[in-house]
């Protein structure tokens, strides 16, 4: 059987035939994009080849899924955001994007733990104001380093971290009082 020959910690190997099916070696049956998509949600590792060719498209078949998941759901990437991802294409920072963006998700990811499990223990939203603070730090550095200021941008106005942080802190006291409301 396929699953037996493939080693622990060895990518799946999906294979795309011209007919634009994608078979599964692993588990010998053929899977959709949505089954692609779970296995990236349950963290399993996995490489799509060109049937014919051998090639390595996991990256256009990645690319296929967002735009998939984009236009057949909720929108989760703004308008703004892919604006200026589009015109880092040829620019001469753009070697740099893909470590920063690898960077930034698992930034992300790392405080999307933490905002959580402040939540479960019911801590106060310090913690959280400290991630948001660095999230956006983080995101403006970036943004100073990464797109070339125009005169527009200079006239607008500062981001203002009290504010949002205000709008968390009441977000936060809404749901521990949901949270505090459901324990009883």
């Amino acid at each position: 059987m396929a699953k037996q020959d493939r080693r622990e910690g060895d990518p799946v190997i999906v294979k795309k035939y011209a007919n634009r099916r994608l078979y599964n070696t692993s588990s010998s049956s053929y899977i959709t994009l949505d089954d692609l998509a779970g296995m990236v949600r349950e963290n399993v590792e996995f490489q799509v080849v060109d049937a014919k060719s051998g090639v390595d498209i996991t990256h256009s078949i990645l690319t296929q899924i967002i735009m998939d998941e984009e236009s057949n759901g909720e929108q989760m990437l703004p308008v703004s955001f892919l604006r200026q991802l589009i015109s880092m294409y040829g620019n001469s920072m753009q070697s740099l994007m893909p470590s920063y963006l690898e960077a930034s998700m698992a930034n992300f990811r790392e405080n999307q733990s933490k905002i959580r499990e402040a939540l479960e223990k019911g801590i106060s939203n310090s913690p959280i104001a400290k991630i948001h603070e660095t999230n956006m730090a983080m995101m403006r550095a970036a943004t100073e380093a990464l797109i070339p200021s125009s005169g527009q941008m200079r006239e607008r106005p500062k981001y203002s971290s009290s504010t949002e942080i205000d709008a968390l802190r009441e977000q936060m006291a809404a749901m521990q009082k949901k949270l505090d409301d459901l324990g009883k």
